[in-house]
C-alpha cells in the first residue's frame, strides 16, 4: 500500500520586529499563499486524512488557510516537537502516525522541511522551498519505517 507524505514550508510570515519567532504571524502574502496550496492540492487530488503541525502561529495558520481552502477537517496533531525539529527528528514523529493514514501533511519550517524532502525528491528542494512550498512523496512502506529512499517524489509549486 502506497502512502502519501506531504511536506510543506508555512507560508509568509511577518517580520516579527519585537517578537518572539514562535509567535509570528502570517502577512497578507502568507494567508492567500496557504488558500493557494489549498487549491493546488485539491486539484492535484491530495486530502490529507491527518496532519502534523509545528505549533508555531505561523505554521497553525498556514494550515487553517490551506485546508480552510480544501473544506476539510483531517485529525491534526499541533506540536511544539516540530517547531525547531532536525530532519531526524521529524521524520521520527512521522514513524508515530497511525498505519490507517494513506495521506499525511507535515506543515513545518526551513531549513528542516527542505531537508527532509531533499532526501526523497533530491537536491533541488533545498532551493525550492521558499515559503508555502510543498512537496508530495510517495512513501512505500509503513509510516513506522519511513526514512530517506523508502520512497519518492516531486516538488508541487
Amino acid at each position: 500500500m502506497s502512502r502519501t507524505l506531504l511536506l510543506m514550508r508555512h507560508a509568509k510570515a511577518e517580520d516579527g520586529f519585537g517578537a518572539m519567532d514562535f509567535d509570528r504571524a502570517l502577512d497578507d502574502k502568507g494567508r492567500d499563499q496557504a488558500e493557494r496550496v489549498g487549491r493546488l492540492l485539491q486539484e492535484k487530488g491530495y486530502a490529507p486524512d491527518h496532519v502534523i503541525c509545528s505549533a508555531a502561529a505561523r505554521t497553525r495558520q498556514t494550515l487553517d488557510g490551506v485546508l480552510g481552502a480544501m473544506d476539510l477537517s483531517p485529525e491534526v496533531d499541533h506540536t511544539e516537537a516540530a517547531y525547531l525539529a532536525g530532519p531526524d527528528s521529524l521524520l521520527e514523529l512521522v514513524t508515530y502516525v497511525d498505519p490507517a493514514v494513506n495521506t499525511l501533511l507535515v506543515v513545518g519550517h526551513n531549513p528542516t522541511i527542505a531537508q527532509v524532502a531533499a532526501s526523497f525528491v533530491g537536491s533541488q528542494a533545498m532551493t525550492a522551498f521558499s515559503p508555502a512550498t510543498v512537496a508530495a512523496v510517495d512513501v512505500e512502506v509503513e509510516w513506522l519505517y519511513t526514512a530517506p529512499g523508502t520512497g519518492t517524489g516531486q516538488v508541487l509549486n
